[in-house]
């Protein structure tokens, strides 16, 4: 019986959850073009929810550091959203140079 009531394996597998359901926004978002600004938020959102499930649901503060790692990690999301608003011109510019790579490097093959 571990001391703060969850064993290892079911630690790796609270990292798993959010790791998956993150990188599956992310995944979706980009093959739809959605903003970056949203799509930091939604993901923001998601460590939240996750954070606060892991701070009241896990027994015996079993994930409390978990908890709060996806808690400052949901903050600094919701920071580069706001940055992303302000200045969205920067996406644009990304954009057009890897448009413009994939022109060079399907013209020059």
């Amino acid at each position: 019986m571990p001391i703060n009531g969850v064993d290892i394996d079911q630690y790796i597998l609270l990292i798993f959850y959010p790791s998956i359901v993150f990188f599956t926004i992310g995944y979706i978002t980009k093959k739809r073009n959605i903003k970056r600004s949203i799509t930091y938020l939604v993901q923001a959102i998601v460590c939240f929810v996750f954070s606060i499930a892991y701070y009241l649901f896990i027994p015996q503060d079993g994930a409390f550091g978990l908890a709060l790692i996806l808690g400052l990690f949901g903050i600094l999301l919701l920071i580069l959203a706001r940055k992303e608003k302000i200045n969205p011109e920067e996406e644009e510019k990304e954009e057009e140079e890897e448009k413009n790579e994939q022109k060079n490097n399907g013209s020059s093959g």
